[in-house]
């Protein structure tokens, strides 16, 4: 019977643990500031491991580094005591829906995504501050009293995270950005499938410095484009400086051996060519991931070189099979029973037709705010992206059945064009919003028309922009949305630190959870725990007058009751969970404690038991 974290994934020690695969040699330990021993890294061996190809000391070296760049790996990486709590009276169709709305810090966010959605997100659209000297943007790790907040410029929200306004005059201009940039970007890389893209608007004042750091984190090998997005109807002024209308969208995929944008078909002469790659970096170890078989006519075919060594394909394995399905492939038998495959392309299609300047159909922001006022919310948000724009971008990533997340929501754009497209073309994408609660100021239009923050901008649009799309296409698609907000862990401080607790405290301590927190929300943090997705069903049932949860069927079966009957446990084990948590306080005594997991044993051996 083990007991349960509560706190985000700690990355460091994850990281550590990949290098101890590689060298287990450099591992050593030393004690934390508990007086816990803790893995850490021996890194002048590490040096002598890596000492063929080291840069180190002074000597020159082709980097992007900047004041806090240190810091920003270490914001990524550190674990919270953080949890999601549900907040069921702003959500719609809670318990069918599989959309999240989520608010609070996005870095505090993306780390207690990290289990539940590692590796599941498809598409990743984000359009965060531009850093332009007006936009206020997140310095981590800042809490401010009342008192501070009055002799500040900036901004906190309702859980004291401090915005600030990063104007030209900060001697940290560029590197407050970065900073805040690299973190997360760090975390969102981390949910995204192998066969995933992220997409990114920014303007001319940060896009050299994104692409460097997304170059870092992505790696340059994985840049796909760089799109240009006329923006706005601008026109050139009477003074000598061009009239920027413009904006980029940079698009970095996880791996690009993966990616297989959809095809734009133009027209070309009919051709054909080998599906193998020649000249340059042909062999398999040059693209290891580029060598599979391709089954073609029931023969399967690996992409063998005329020498009989083993080659790779020019394409990815996902565009493989989808130029097969379209009939884009064709066998050939050469000499010795060898067998070829070559690309046909046919007389009405190009080879891959995509321009990296976005159609002026898609509009500008003018055509986002004419979204708004259709939905009545004029006014309320300054430069909304418009839904075509989103919806291009998905449908370019062919993204239909998957996860699309947007971490800085804004007025929610991204959740309004993921229902359009659905509508449209039968799709089941689900989106993940996350915004930070920004108070509005008490002079806009949005605090005047009763949005006290952007937050409650966001969650009406997308209600508004559902009754409006299901009334116009009466389509059979998701519209509900579960709403999740940031807060401080459902469990004391002496849940995580027992060892600081006096002997004089524990007549006073009763229990190590929260007096202020529910069933529901313990079982939200257990959730983010084990790695399941916050879209699954979640049930509530009794059970000899004990409150029983049941998540995704018997995959989650939690019972935070006070000294659970047996009855009620051999009831539970009888559902055959894949894994069961009650807290501490759930058996009277050790004896009680044995006998729960002798009868898991007898029932369900299979079972997982977890405490609080």
């Amino acid at each position: 019977m083990d007991k349960l974290k509560m706190k985000s994934v700690d990355l460091t020690q994850d990281n550590i643990d990949k290098i101890a695969q590689l060298f287990p040699n450099v591992i050593t330990e030393v004690r934390d500031e508990t007086g816990r021993l803790r893995k850490a890294v021996d890194f002048d061996l590490l040096r002598q491991e890596l000492s063929a190809d080291l840069v180190e000391g002074d000597k020159e070296r082709y980097q992007l580094t900047w004041p806090g760049k240190k810091q920003a790996i270490l914001l990524a990486n550190t674990p919270i005591n953080k949890t999601l709590r549900p907040v069921k009276e702003d959500s719609v169709d809670w318990d069918n829906t599989q959309n999240l709305y989520i608010e609070g810090d996005n870095l505090e966010v993306l780390k207690l995504l990290q289990e539940s959605y590692l590796n599941k997100v498809k598409c990743i659209y984000i359009d965060p501050p531009y850093n332009t000297g007006k936009d206020f943007i997140y310095r981590d790790n800042f809490r401010q009293e009342n008192g501070e907040y009055l002799e500040d410029s900036g901004q906190v929200d309702d859980e004291g995270n401090r915005l600030f306004q990063n104007t030209e005059s900060n001697g940290r201009f560029h590197s407050d950005w970065l900073t805040m940039m690299y973190s997360r970007l760090k975390l969102a890389r981390n949910l995204l499938r192998d066969d995933g893209v992220i997409f990114i608007s920014i303007d001319d004042n940060e896009v050299a410095n994104l692409r460097k750091i997304c170059d870092e984190i992505f790696g340059t090998g994985n840049f796909i484009c760089s799109f240009i997005w006329k923006s706005k109807l601008g026109k050139v002024g009477t003074t000598s400086t061009v009239s920027s209308v413009h904006e980029y969208i940079l698009t970095y995929s996880k791996n690009i051996d993966l990616i297989c944008f959809k095809m734009i078909v133009k027209q070309s002469e009919g051709r054909k060519e080998n599906l193998r790659q020649w000249g340059q970096a042909d062999r398999r170890e040059d693209r290891p991931s580029m060598y599979y078989p391709i089954t073609i006519e029931g023969i399967d075919v690996y992409p063998i070189k005329d020498d009989g060594s083993e080659g790779r394909w020019r394409v990815g394995k996902e565009m493989a099979y989808d130029l097969l399905k379209h009939g884009h492939l064709r066998l050939v038998k050469k000499d010795n029973n060898r067998f070829e495959i070559y690309r046909i392309f046919p007389e009405s299609e190009s080879q891959i037709a995509h321009d990296t300047i976005i159609p002026g159909e898609i509009g500008t922001t003018a055509n986002g705010s004419i979204t708004l006022k259709s939905l009545n919310m004029q006014k309320t948000f300054d430069y909304s992206k418009p839904t075509e724009l989103i919806c291009f971008l998905m449908d370019l990533a062919k993204s239909k059945d998957d996860i699309i997340l947007d971490f800085f929501s804004g007025s929610a754009t991204t959740a309004h064009a993921v229902m359009q497209l659905n509508a449209e073309d039968g799709g089941n994408r689900k989106y993940i919003m996350v915004q930070l609660p920004e108070p509005t100021a008490e002079n806009s239009e949005a605090y005047k028309a009763g949005y006290k923050n952007i937050c409650e901008i966001g969650k009406e649009r997308i209600r508004r922009a559902a009754r409006k799309i299901q009334e116009e296409t009466n389509a059979d698609i998701d519209y509900g949305f579960r709403v999740f907000r940031v807060d401080s862990s459902n469990m004391k401080d002496v849940y995580y630190t027992p060892d600081k607790l006096k002997q004089d405290g524990l007549f006073t301590l009763e229990s190590n959870i929260k007096e202020d927190r529910t069933g529901d929300d313990l079982v939200v943090q257990v959730m983010l725990e084990c790695g399941l997705e916050l879209s699954l069903p979640m049930e509530k049932r009794e059970i000899e007058g004990c409150e029983v949860h049941f998540v995704a069927g018997n995959s989650l079966v939690a019972c935070f009751d006070e000294q659970v009957p047996e009855t009620v446990i051999r009831a539970i084990a009888a559902a055959h969970p894949l894994r069961v948590v009650f807290r501490d306080s759930s058996f009277a005594s050790d004896a009680d404690r044995i006998n729960v997991e002798e009868i898991f044993k007898m029932i369900s051996p299979g079972t997982e038991i977890k405490v609080l």
